[in-house]
């Protein structure tokens, strides 16, 4: 087994905390004494116990007479840097000073302010062999979300939509017609518990009258957001029902309402796209899908502020109906799902 093995597979139990650690980091920790993996564990849920806790008191509970010396004779495998502060839970780093562990292999270092090296620095000092570096790409790339908004200081945004063979969006008039399939559907529903946010337009709010829930997959429903300047959906509508937390950007009032968080904003005609991705970073929202309408789309497109988009052809085709936004990124897969196509962007200027 190598160090790139081994954090391969931080990496894979880390991504079983997608959706539930936000705004932290998904983090896999793996622990080998002799080229044997002894324990493992990752961090589960925002405010609960990291990786390395998780993965200690695994070695704890399955060698309750020999985890101590196992320990002390092994190496941890970490995909991000050891926090090195006081937060929600106490520092992981000092977690492994104290316990005696020979070596710490590290992934990513952590650009967050109060650990940023800190950490290292803190193992290194207790005379701890530290490496790191190792995967950094694909460790980069799982907690893409959390670096961007540490660096970009705003969420990490994704635009998805559907669009027919012939690059038509949304039919013309106000009813609501399908582009994509039920395969496709259940996909949706399936990311939307894996982002903080789901984002859209009056008009997409008036005209389809979506719940923007993730009731097709098991997991939690995103905050829903609704760019609304003068208030004109109805409060009758799927959005504002209880079964999670909407939030209105308009031009007439702050009001929190129960689960309805009224968010005023000032001229919204203007730079609407870099207001929205400040506003949700000050409100600790790291990740947002903005679903629709095509003209909301097509202003982030614009601003540059997107870093990834997932489009969605059917082999339908339309006699007209409103064009789709024109999306220019590198195509970084493709797919078949269902009877639809889908193909993933990311933006250039990002990477």
């Amino acid at each position: 087994m190598t160090d790139e093995l081994y954090m391969q597979r931080c990496l894979e139990i880390a991504e079983m905390g997608i959706g539930n650690v936000s705004p932290n980091p998904m983090v896999g920790c793996v622990i080998v004494h002799e080229d044997t993996i002894i324990a493992e564990g990752y961090h589960r849920k925002f405010g609960e116990a990291h990786a390395e806790v998780n993965a200690v008191n695994a070695a704890f509970a399955d060698y309750p007479e020999e985890a101590a010396t196992l320990l002390r004779n092994s190496t941890v495998y970490v995909n991000l840097e050891p926090c090195a502060h006081f937060g929600k839970t106490p520092p992981c780093a000092d977690l492994l000073v104290m316990i005696g562990v020979k070596k710490v292999v590290i992934g990513n270092t952590d650009p967050f302010s109060d650990v940023d090296g800190k950490g290292i620095e803190k193992l290194k000092a207790a005379g701890i062999q530290v490496i790191h570096g190792i995967l950094e790409d694909k460790c980069t790339e799982l907690n893409r979300r959390f670096f961007t908004r540490v660096i970009e200081q705003r969420p990490y945004i994704i635009l998805k939509w559907a669009e027919t063979a012939n690059r038509y969006f949304a039919p013309k008039n106000v009813l609501q017609e399908w582009i994509s399939g039920p395969l496709a559907k259940k996909l949706v529903h399936k990311w939307r518990t894996e982002e903080d946010a789901i984002l859209i337009g009056k008009q997409t709010a008036i005209c389809d009258n979506p719940q923007l829930t993730a009731r097709e997959w098991e997991g939690k429903n995103p905050i829903r957001i609704v760019i609304d300047k003068n208030l004109q959906v109805p409060a009758g509508y799927n959005v504002f029902n209880n079964v999670s937390k909407t939030i209105v950007f308009n031009e007439a009032k702050t009001v929190i309402d129960q689960n309805i968080h009224n968010i005023q904003m000032e001229d919204m005609q203007y730079y609407l796209p870099q207001k929205i991705a400040y506003q949700l970073y000050l409100m600790d929202i790291h990740s947002v899908i903005i679903e629709g309408g095509a003209n909301l789309l097509s202003q982030f497109i614009a601003a540059g502020l997107w870093d990834e988009a997932r489009v969605f052809r059917s082999a339908t085709s339309w006699d007209e109906g409103i064009q789709a936004p024109d999306i220019q990124g590198i195509i970084t897969d493709q797919v078949n799902v269902g009877m639809d196509h889908l193909s993933v962007y990311k933006n250039s200027k990002q990477l």
